[in-house]
């Protein structure tokens, strides 16, 4: 449209569109693995095919509990509803059984008649008189006698199930907003991993943290890893779980979460990471779930919080920068650090090359503490240069202040020096 306007020239026009069809297709990246557990902490995971559906309904509390809010308000809405439509049928049914719909107009003058309910005389009537029933309103206007035993036996019954479904919904409602996940969402976890070394061994560490003041109790972390894996019979296993043990000096996964803590694995030989290099971490299918457990404080509900890690997730040769500084007498948190990393010398070969070669853990560091002695040269030459030339500036600046001496001349003929 352009070249018909001879806003462009029609030349250009052509050799963009060669161009374009010339140019070489894009390679696509490898396929990303799906997560077994996402960040948030939500299990990547559909059932499909459930046959025996009927099971739910044997615990149907926990079904309700775990439906979502708008079906559980939905329920719970139509569990009132329903049950006052149902009994104001009974209701209406007793009234026109006992004759009361055909005196409804006379009862008033006739002295002589009781119906079972005063003032039902139609279906609405006794659909108000059921509400005010199982809800306990007592308006005053519609009121049972004792002249039909079957009223009264209706009245206990419908308070009987008003109480069931008001304990059932009402309880359901409370486990709903006080279910554990809940206290998981101050649980946070850095958004990256990391492996560096430690104490001269090659460690896969994170960073955990609890937003509230209130303390979790016996918190303990777990670390599983999950991969796709072959026997050597042929059998696939698409979700093969392993344990990961976490370095602690009492042998337990207990920690002490007052404050964020860095979780650390020692990558050793029972570790599923102790032959991956960094070149080859890139490319593993491999998922490292952490899972945080622990009863909260002030509920006593145990909670857990999760969240796993993929390849693109670790970062290699970093390390957390400290967030816990004391101020006056108190330890402050820095959560606005809490995922940072820096750079550090570490390794680039596996923890199996690592153990069967410990020079190259010496010429690393070898390497990095020259590297760190040529940058604070530098540093300090920088330093000595820009001192060197504030020197220079300021000495320039005062010799342009300085005021030249000026000779005055007295009418005696004395000449005498002063400055101005």
């Amino acid at each position: 449209m352009l070249a018909r306007k001879s806003i462009i020239p029609e030349e250009y026009v052509l050799a963009r569109i060669a161009a374009e069809n010339l140019r070489k297709p894009r390679v696509r990246d490898r396929p990303r693995k799906a997560r077994f557990i996402a960040k948030n902490g939500a299990c990547n995971l559909a059932h499909k095919n459930i046959r025996e559906q009927g099971r739910f309904l044997q615990d149907i509390f926990t079904t309700l509990v775990d439906l979502k809010w708008r079906h559980t308000l939905v329920i719970f809405t139509m569990s009132f509803l329903c049950s006052w439509l149902l009994f104001a049928m009974v209701w209406w049914l007793v009234a026109f059984a006992h004759g009361d719909m055909d005196r409804i107009d006379n009862s008033k003058g006739s002295a002589n008649w009781t119906p079972c309910v005063t003032d039902v005389g139609s279906f609405t009537s006794a659909f108000l008189f059921s509400i005010e029933v199982q809800v306990t309103i007592g308006f005053g206007g519609r009121m049972m006698t004792e002249e039909c035993p079957t009223a009264i036996t209706v009245l206990i019954l419908q308070n009987i199930v008003g109480l069931i479904i008001n304990a059932v919904m009402l309880g359901c409602i409370f486990m709903k907003t006080a279910q554990a996940h809940r206290r998981a969402e101050t649980l946070i976890f850095s958004r990256h991993a990391v492996i560096a070394v430690r104490n001269g061994r090659l460690c896969f560490m994170f960073r955990v943290g609890d937003l509230r003041k209130s303390m979790i109790i016996s918190a303990s972390v777990r670390i599983q890893a999950v991969k796709k894996t072959t026997t050597p019979e042929g059998e696939i296993i698409p979700i093969h779980q392993l344990d990961i043990p976490v370095d602690n000096p009492i042998e337990s996964n207990n920690i002490f979460l007052v404050a964020p803590l860095i979780i650390c694995h020692i990558i050793d030989k029972r570790s599923p990471l102790y032959d991956i290099s960094p070149s080859d971490l890139v490319n593993q299918d491999l998922e490292l779930i952490v899972i945080l457990e622990g009863v909260v404080e002030t509920t006593g509900i145990t909670t857990q919080a999760r969240t796993s890690y993929i390849a693109e997730e670790i970062l290699w040769g970093h390390r957390f920068v400290p967030i816990v500084t004391e101020e006056e007498g108190v330890y402050a948190v820095d959560y606005s650090k809490f995922g940072n990393t820096i750079k550090v010398a570490a390794p680039r070969c596996s923890a199996r090359e690592l153990d069967e070669k410990p020079s190259i853990l010496i010429q690393t560091l070898q390497k990095s503490e020259l590297s760190h002695q040529n940058s604070l040269r530098k540093r300090n030459s920088m330093r000595r240069n820009n001192s060197i030339r504030r020197n220079n500036s300021m000495r320039r600046t005062n010799s342009s202040l300085m005021v030249p001496k000026v000779q005055f001349i007295t009418p005696e003929g004395n000449q005498s020096a002063s400055e101005t």
